[in-house]
C-alpha cells in the first residue's frame, strides 16, 4: 500500500503513550509545569492535489492551521482536567500559547534572519530562552511585556522591518510538536526542564539583533519607520 504523504508524521503526533497522544503530552507540559495557559489549535485539513489548508471556514486564512477557532482564545488554560479533555477528543490538535499577561510573549522573523539573529545573539553572549521554529519562520520566546513597554521600545529603534512580529497580550503562537500549514512546528533551542518554568529573557535585549538581522537578510521584509 503506498503510504500518502504527510500521514506518518500525523500517525506519530497520534500515538499513545503510556494512554496519552503526544500532543497531549505536550500540552500538559506547558499548562502543568511551566504554568503557560494553552488551548487546542483549529489543524489543518488535506485539499486537492495534496495541498494542506486551514480547518477553519476562511478560505485566505492567515495562519493556517496555528491558530485558535472553537474553542477562542479566551478559553486558554493551565487546569489540566480541561487540557486533558481537549486533547483526547482531537489528539492531533496543534498545542497554542495564549502569548501576554503571565506567559511567555515572543517575537517571530523569517526563519533566515531568524538564523542569523540567534547566531548573532550568542556571539554577543546574549542568554535565550526557548526559540520556537517553522520551515518559514522563527520565534523567540521573551518575558511578558506590556503593550506601553513595546511601543517605547519600537519607538526607540530607527525603523522596524515589516516582517518583525509581536506576540503579546492576546496574541498566539503555536508549539512544538504542532503541525501547521506552515509545516511541521520545531524546537530550534528547546526548554530546560527544571521544578520551574523555562527563563525567558526581557524584550529589549533581543529587539535590536532581530531588527538588523531582519533587515540585512533576503526576506527580511521592508524597512518602516515605526
Amino acid at each position: 500500500m503506498r503510504e500518502i504523504p504527510g500521514m506518518r508524521r500525523r500517525l506519530l503526533l497520534k500515538r499513545r503513550r503510556g494512554g496519552r497522544s503526544v500532543m497531549l503530552d505536550a500540552a500538559l507540559t506547558c499548562a502543568t509545569e511551566w504554568r503557560w495557559p494553552v488551548l487546542p489549535g483549529v489543524g489543518t485539513q488535506p485539499g486537492r492535489g495534496g495541498a494542506v489548508h486551514c480547518a477553519c471556514p476562511h478560505p485566505d486564512c492567515a495562519a493556517p492551521g496555528a491558530h485558535p477557532f472553537d474553542p477562542g482564545l479566551l478559553a486558554a488554560t493551565t487546569d489540566a482536567r480541561m487540557v486533558r479533555w481537549w486533547w483526547t477528543n482531537r489528539p492531533s490538535a496543534p498545542v497554542i500559547l495564549a502569548t501576554g499577561g503571565r506567559a511567555p510573549c515572543a517575537v517571530s522573523l523569517p526563519a533566515v534572519a531568524g538564523a542569523e539573529a540567534v547566531a548573532e545573539l550568542g556571539r554577543m553572549g546574549v542568554r535565550l530562552g526557548p526559540v520556537v521554529a517553522t520551515p518559514s519562520r522563527w520565534a523567540l520566546l521573551v518575558a511578558p511585556y506590556s503593550l506601553p513597554e513595546l511601543g517605547e521600545l519600537l519607538y526607540s529603534q530607527d525603523w522596524v522591518p515589516s516582517s518583525l512580529r509581536f506576540h503579546g497580550e492576546g496574541g498566539y503562537l503555536a508549539l512544538p510538536p504542532s503541525e501547521t500549514g506552515a509545516g511541521q512546528v520545531r524546537w530550534e533551542q528547546a526548554p530546560r526542564r527544571g521544578s520551574a518554568g523555562p527563563w525567558l529573557p526581557r524584550v529589549e535585549t533581543v529587539v535590536e539583533a532581530l531588527v538588523e538581522a531582519s533587515a540585512g537578510t533576503p526576506g527580511g521584509g521592508s524597512r518602516l519607520p515605526y
